[in-house]
C-alpha cells in the first residue's frame, strides 16, 4: 500500500469516527458537540475521491440514526418520508467537495474559494433538508411562507455554524500539514 492510499484510509477513518462521535446531537449542547455530518460529507468529497466512501457515509448516518432512536432515547420526530431527502442533501455537500478539489491550489485565494463553496453548499443542503421536512413530513400540512420563513430563521444559523465548527479547524489542520509537507519536500 502506498503513501497516498494510507493517507486516504486515515482520512476515511477520521471522518467516520467524527460522524460517529457527533451524530447523536444535531445542534449540540453544553455536554455534546454538534453533528459533524455536513462537514464530513463536504470534506470527504474534497479529500477522498471514492464514491464508495459517499455510500459508506450514507449507511453510517442511517445506522447511527437507527441506534440513536432505538437504543439511546433520541426522538424519531424527524424520521418521516422526508428523511430520504438527506441523500440529495449530503450529495450536494459531497459533490461540492469534489468540485472544490478540482479548483484547489495551495494559496490563500483558494481558501476564500473553499469558504464560498462551503457556505453555498451548506446553505443549499439546509434548504433541501429543511424544505423537504416542512413539505413532505406531514407534520406541517398548513404551513404558510411566513411560518416557514420564521422556522428558517430559527434553524439556519445553528445549521451553518454547526458545519463551520468543523470546517474551520479542518482548514487550519490542512494548511498546517500542507506547510509541513512542503517544508519537508523542499528540505530534502
Amino acid at each position: 500500500m502506498n503513501t497516498s492510499q494510507n493517507k486516504s484510509l486515515v482520512l476515511c477513518a477520521v471522518l467516520v469516527i467524527l460522524m460517529s462521535a457527533t451524530r447523536m446531537h444535531h445542534f449540540g449542547s453544553s455536554l455534546h458537540l454538534p453533528d459533524a455530518s455536513l462537514a464530513v460529507f463536504l470534506l470527504a468529497g474534497f479529500l477522498v475521491a471514492s464514491p464508495l466512501l459517499f455510500g459508506a457515509l450514507l449507511l453510517e448516518a442511517a445506522l447511527l440514526d437507527y441506534v440513536a432512536i432505538t437504543h439511546m432515547g433520541v426522538s424519531d420526530y424527524c424520521v418521516t418520508s422526508a428523511y430520504w431527502f438527506l441523500i440529495p442533501t449530503y450529495a450536494v455537500l459531497w459533490f461540492s467537495g469534489r468540485y472544490y478539489a478540482r479548483l484547489h491550489q495551495d494559496t490563500l485565494r483558494s481558501l476564500g474559494i473553499f469558504s464560498a463553496v462551503s457556505a453555498a453548499a451548506v446553505s443549499v443542503a439546509f434548504f433541501i433538508s429543511n424544505g423537504a421536512f416542512y413539505l413532505f413530513s406531514g407534520r406541517y400540512p398548513d404551513m404558510n411562507m411566513g411560518e416557514y420563513a420564521a422556522r428558517v430563521a430559527q434553524y439556519y444559523v445553528p445549521y451553518v455554524s454547526g458545519a463551520a465548527i468543523y470546517l474551520v479547524p479542518a482548514v487550519m489542520l490542512y494548511v498546517l500539514f500542507t506547510l509541513r509537507a512542503n517544508r519537508v519536500n523542499h528540505a530534502g
